[in-house]
């Protein structure tokens, strides 16, 4: 597409235009290894399971999106950000690799209730905070109002300034990754691309009070610490999803 840097991608964005830009801020990237036959079983068939070295993954990701806006049109006052809250897992359908969402929660019922319709995405409404404290310490809290799922986290980023992934490298196959994959009532599969400049990421730490995100997917958590990532900004694009 014109006007757009796409040279760090796997393939080119749509040839049709984007329909929406957000911002994401103050991200965190927790994930943990996951034995592959736990992970297939709870991955639609219709995409094939990702692994890195052996292992599947799958990953708990808070953060704040702010800056949602239509395409050539200003922001929606009252639905212009939200705190969302995504766990997630890796696949690939057709030679593309993607993220299929296990669940998304965000405190904007509005939101939940569009991406739910439009995008066929397992969205939830949850209440959830974020306290940042002394410039760098996030204080992050969600639970789900329907029950089931809460986390409540203090992170940060840590060590050197931001840096950007290697192909082929661990931090490169877990956060670089340009659609997403979902499959609505009738198990057709669908896939929405974003478009956004490689991941500034940093090293994080991260204090973990409570998590229960993976507890309605079925999936316990390894007790070993999970790898961090952290980003403080990106900007996205986003397209209607289609069929795949």
């Amino acid at each position: 597409m014109t006007g757009i840097e796409a040279g760090h991608r796997e393939w080119a964005p749509p040839d049709r235009p984007w329909i929406m830009r957000q911002t994401w801020r103050n991200l965190l990237f927790a994930h943990w290894r996951i034995p592959p036959d736990t992970m297939r079983e709870r991955v639609p068939s219709q995409f094939e399971l990702d692994t890195f070295d052996g292992s599947a993954w799958i990953g708990v990701i808070p953060f704040w999106m702010t800056d949602i806006a239509p395409r050539d049109l200003p922001p929606v006052p009252g639905l212009s950000e939200t705190l969302e809250l995504n766990v997630r897992t890796y696949v690939r359908r057709q030679g593309r690799s993607g993220v299929y969402f296990f669940s998304l929660d965000a405190e904007k019922l509005m939101v939940v209730l569009g991406a739910r319709w439009f995008y066929h995405l397992p969205y939830y409404h949850a209440e959830m905070s974020m306290q940042i404290r002394d410039g760098e310490r996030i204080e992050y809290s969600s639970r789900r109002r329907s029950g089931g799922a809460a986390l409540q986290i203090s992170y940060g980023p840590s060590g050197p300034p931001p840096f950007l992934s290697k192909p082929g490298t661990l931090d490169h196959w877990l956060t670089e990754r340009y659609c997403l994959y979902t499959v609505d009532g009738s198990n057709r599969p669908w896939i929405g691309d974003i478009h956004h400049a490689p991941w500034p990421l940093q090293p994080a730490w991260a204090e973990i009070a409570s998590n229960t995100m993976s507890a309605p997917v079925g999936i316990e958590l390894p007790r070993e610490p999970p790898l961090l990532h952290y980003a403080r900004e990106l900007k996205v694009l986003v397209w209607w999803p289609a069929r795949v």
